[in-house]
């Protein structure tokens, strides 16, 4: 059995670190493990472009395997924007080769949505696969430097970004369930072309780093030239500062989490609980409980809209809030973090023997499992079950005849847009269980509940008779 990566030494400061005088391997291992704890056996998968930066990156880590017992693998994110794609992806698969670290070609499609820049397209595209190209338990390790950081920094002060935005990026910080490690934002580029050249490395140039057409490339080409011609340490000291940001930025996260415990209802927050903080106490703890729920932040006239007009509207009030990349809506005392307003999926077919659990949209998933105290009998329900969603005017049977299905879904507190997204499953054209909300008496188990273990497996698996459905909702 793998064991999970380490975490972080206590005591250990990852955004505070002095820059080495030479990039070295043995740099690089002691600065992941003071990130991250000891290296044996940690999983990493770098993000490798096949520009000179990665190439660096992988070339020391692979220099690391042996002597820190480390498990290595690249990924290479083909966004097909450039004649030239292909060919960079096929040399940096035969670069990996050579350092003899497993290899992945990433094939995605950059789709722009109103108003997005290429950049940002291209960068979300390039997350997500990288994403999904994740074995359990990798970390994933990107090759971000010092003049990175200095740009990241000049983009969101010009953006008018505050305190999270301006403490730019952090050497290692939560990602999508896992954790993304930068290693070498204290690093300059002139460290990483020293290292290159000591090691006869090749990398590959993409012609469209020197597009000003480009935010960061204008600034690259235009911009911080001129800054470093007057300010020539420019670079390290925007680094140091961001890091200082970065505490800040940890000390407003640790208010926030203290001042969310009392608003927590499982994944969503009490109104009621929100109003009782001052307002800017307030967009801070919204801020944050926005980026749990793996949403990008809204912008601050939204930001301040949610915190204001939309928590101090009436409790029967249906008030939404969106942005690009998320929305807020409210009912009652309840305020709801969505990815996208749930929509009914399709109806579908599911043989619960073969498969144990059916993918819903956005996420979500519907499954059968065995579990000894469950209700539902197995014996009386077909191999194979019919999944669909609410149209309208759906009765369930109840021992005193028949009730509406909106009653249901009323009754367990589900607001007005998730309903559409609750799964019904049938016999035929005959409702069965509503989720893990509702089962019919005729499928339901009959006298008391069988010993032994209750664990998530096929309810079809060690010839088990009893099971229970489970429901994983959007966002769960």
């Amino acid at each position: 059995m793998k064991r999970p990566a380490p975490a972080r030494r206590p005591g250990s400061s990852p955004s505070v670190q002095r820059a080495p005088a030479a990039l070295s391997a043995a740099w690089l291992g002691a600065r992941l493990e003071q990130l991250i704890g000891p290296l044996h056996g940690v999983r990493l998968c770098v993000a490798c472009s096949g520009g000179l930066d990665s190439s660096v990156l992988l070339h020391a880590l692979a220099s690391l395997r042996r002597t820190r017992r480390l498990q290595l693998r690249a990924l290479h994110v083909n966004h097909r924007l450039q004649p030239q794609s292909d060919t960079w992806a096929e040399q940096t698969g035969r670069y990996a080769r050579r350092l003899r670290v497993p290899f992945e070609r990433l094939d995605t499609r950059v789709v722009r949505k109103g108003g997005e820049s290429l950049e940002a397209a291209a960068r979300t595209a390039r997350y997500t696969a990288l994403a999904g190209g994740l074995l359990p338990e990798e970390l994933l390790v990107t090759a971000h430097h010092q003049e990175d950081q200095l740009e990241t920094v000049l983009l969101a002060l010009l953006r008018g970004s505050g305190v999270r935005g301006l403490a730019a990026m952090s050497a290692v910080s939560p990602w999508r369930g896992r954790r993304l490690l930068r290693p070498l934002l204290n690093v300059s580029r002139a460290q990483l072309e020293a290292y290159a050249r000591e090691h006869a490395l090749q990398w590959s140039e993409d012609p469209s780093n020197q597009d000003e057409r480009f935010d960061r490339n204008y600034l690259r080409q235009i911009v911080l030239p001129l800054i470093r011609a007057r300010w020539p340490a420019a670079a390290a000291t925007v680094s140091r500062s961001a890091a200082h940001l970065a505490e800040a930025r940890a000390l407003l996260e640790q208010l926030a989490g203290r001042q969310l415990s009392d608003a927590r209802d499982g994944a969503l927050l009490h109104v009621s609980a929100l109003r009782r903080l001052p307002e800017p106490q307030r967009r801070n703890a919204l801020r944050h409980w926005i980026g749990e729920r793996g949403l990008l932040a809204p912008d601050h006239r939204r930001l301040r809209e949610i915190a204001g007009p939309m928590l101090q509207s009436r409790a029967d009030a249906r008030t939404a809030v969106h942005w690009r990349g998320g929305e807020l809506r409210r009912n009652g005392d309840r305020l709801y973090a969505l990815r996208a307003a749930p929509v009914p999926g399709h109806a579908r077919s599911w043989n619960w023997r073969r498969r144990a659990w059916l993918p819903l949209a956005h996420g979500g998933a519907l499954g059968l499992v065995r579990d000894p105290h469950g209700d539902v009998s197995l014996a009386a329900l077909p191999a194979e079950l019919q999944v669909s969603f609410r149209r309208g005017g759906e009765r369930l049977r109840k021992s005193a005849g028949r009730a509406p299905l909106k009653e249901l879904l009323r009754a367990e507190g589900l607001a007005p847009w998730e309903r559409p997204g609750v799964p019904l499953i049938g016999d035929g054209e005959r409702i069965i269980a509503v989720a893990d909300l509702w089962l019919d008496p005729d499928y339901r188990v009959s006298g008391g509940a069988a010993g032994g273990d209750s664990g998530e497996h096929p309810a079809s698996a060690h010839g088990a008779t009893r099971g229970r459905f489970r429901w994983r909702r959007p966002g769960d």
